[in-house]
């Protein structure tokens, strides 16, 4: 997914709509975690101190705010080299377990023993297993709450045997943040919050 954003999707948009604000929305995509957006850094198009008041904001948002995704102040651990690394995945699933582990390909059946066909299903669980880290992200000041809970996917390493297949997102959530846009130029501009939906990585699977 990618946010819209001031260009020429917009600009064009005005044209036929003419409202005072347009309410930017992602547009489908292949890429997530979502990219950071490109805009103007021009300070005049940041929201000012009395635009940020919490109260305000926090009301506007109303249930929309997720504390286990957002925050409004910087957390503890910000960038992406503070995510955590990927934890055991624990016992294995029930598809896992009712894999026949005896066959090959050229017909002869393996014997395992109980003990070792558990050590096995279990390693291949392990390796396979593609969990989804998450670490804070700092989205600027033209978003309210400013700091976002961003899943990634786990590719430090191939998820296959042999080699050759990686971890992929697969699913997301949407959470809804306020994002501060402005219209027109200097002091002919009209700046305003309007609700945007960032969708986030919430699983991960092994593919091509």
């Amino acid at each position: 997914f990618l946010l819209l954003e001031e260009g020429g999707i917009l600009n064009s948009a005005r044209a036929h709509l003419g409202t005072h604000y347009l309410r930017l929305r992602p547009s489908p995509s292949d890429h997530l975690p979502v990219p950071d957006l490109k805009e103007d850094r021009d300070p005049e198009y940041d929201p000012r101190e009395q635009d940020l008041n919490e109260g305000t904001l926090r009301k506007k948002l109303g249930s929309h705010f997720d504390p286990g995704f957002m925050s409004v102040n910087a957390p503890l651990q910000l960038n992406v080299s503070a995510r955590a690394p990927p934890s055991p995945p624990g016992a294995a699933p029930a598809d896992f377990r009712r894999l026949d582990l005896t066959a090959t390909p050229y017909g002869a059946r393996l014997t395992l023993g109980k003990k070792a066909r558990r050590k096995l299903v279990q390693f291949l669980w392990t390796y396979t297993h593609c969990p989804v880290l998450y670490g804070w992200k700092d989205l600027g000041v033209r978003f309210w709450p400013r700091y976002m809970k961003e899943g990634t996917c786990f590719s430090e390493r191939s998820c296959s045997l042999p080699e050759g297949m990686f971890c992929k997102p697969v699913k997301s959530v949407t959470k809804t943040f306020l994002r501060w846009y402005c219209q027109g130029f200097l002091r002919q501009k009209y700046c305003t919050w309007i609700p945007v939906q960032y969708p986030i990585i919430s699983e991960c699977k092994c593919s091509c």
